[in-house]
């Protein structure tokens, strides 16, 4: 013991010059690991959504001799205030939370269900998380024409074919994507069945990671799979089932390409359809009024910002800080 103390006491502090350095390396790593992230953030985030700004305050078409006119808050009082524009621009925002309000419960749920399947410790399994996570490696062009397919009006339309087989022909072809019924559910499918493996890949990940001793604690308390998964489980990934369901709202109003693909055949409903990102891009190019669109673009990030903020004040995560 007194050795112990005598060493330690022989030892000499480092001198004040040396602890500086330290302390500022260590600062410069934290900036220094971050600045790649930031940087990309600031060229495809920060820098675009300020162009948008700035070109929501002009009179701006492309391919036009004329020059950018500045008519100030124009475009964002015709946006509330003109007729046509303002219902066009609700029934696409309404089309978007109709979007969300199904697909993220129901896509949350199903992820949910398929990590706890591909999770279990069965022969083949690593097949079947290949085959689930198969349609997110697909290219969304490529799915599009498979689901149109499916989709199909006629007698050779996949489905149809199958409820016609099924119901013995008592049932005749429906226009799936055509009818505005049923055009935003076939969407809807379409979006769940091709975006789903990337949040059981999470979920999985978040299984992964719960402790298995408390599952044997459970056991041992003579507890059942359904109140393990309750009192287990859910506490266990409920972190990651808040970012999961943050991450697919964000995603559910960034709705656009299937909307679009599936529009190039030319027969789905396009008023049931037609989402904010899908008028923002049609007003600033097939109408060619790049200043309009612009405003649209920055009042839905306002609302998509105020959406992500309330949902995550309502749902808190472990550990957050308010």
């Amino acid at each position: 013991m007194t050795l112990l103390i005598r060493s330690q006491a022989g030892r000499t502090a480092p001198p004040p010059t040396q602890r500086r350095r330290r302390l500022s390396s260590h600062s410069i790593m934290g900036p220094a690991m971050a600045a790649p992230a930031l940087i990309l953030l600031a060229v495809f985030l920060a820098i675009p959504f300020l162009g948008a700004i700035a070109m929501s305050f002009y009179r701006l078409q492309l391919n036009s001799t004329r020059a950018p006119r500045l008519i100030g808050l124009e475009q964002y009082s015709r946006l509330f205030a003109d007729p046509d524009i303002s219902a066009a621009f609700l029934h696409s925002l309404g089309n978007n939370f109709t979007f969300a309000a199904v697909v993220v419960p129901v896509q949350t749920g199903l992820a949910l269900g398929l990590a706890l399947l591909v999770n279990g410790k069965l022969r083949g399994m690593a097949v079947f998380r290949t085959m689930f996570f198969m349609p997110l490696v697909f290219p969304l062009a490529l799915v599009a024409v498979v689901w149109r397919l499916i989709f199909a009006r006629d007698d050779h339309g996949l489905l149809n074919s199958a409820i016609s087989l099924f119901t013995g022909g008592s049932i005749g072809p429906h226009d799936w994507l055509g009818s505005s019924a049923t055009a935003m559910g076939a969407i809807i499918v379409m979006s769940i069945w091709q975006s789903v493996s990337f949040q059981m890949i999470i979920l999985l990940g978040g299984l992964q990671a719960v402790p298995h001793d408390l599952y044997e604690a459970a056991s041992l308390d003579r507890a059942g799979r359904w109140s393990q998964f309750l009192h287990v489980t859910v506490p266990g990934i409920r972190n990651t089932l808040i970012f999961v369901a943050l991450l697919t709202t964000v995603f559910s109003f960034r709705l656009f390409d299937q909307v679009y693909l599936l529009g190039q055949s030319g027969s789905v409903d396009i008023e049931s359809t037609q989402t904010m990102m899908y008028q923002v891009i049609t007003t600033g190019y097939d109408q060619n009024n790049i200043g309009q669109g612009a405003a649209m673009a920055v009042v839905f990030l306002v609302i998509v910002t105020i959406v992500a903020v309330i949902q995550r004040r309502l749902v808190r995560q472990e550990g957050s800080i308010r």
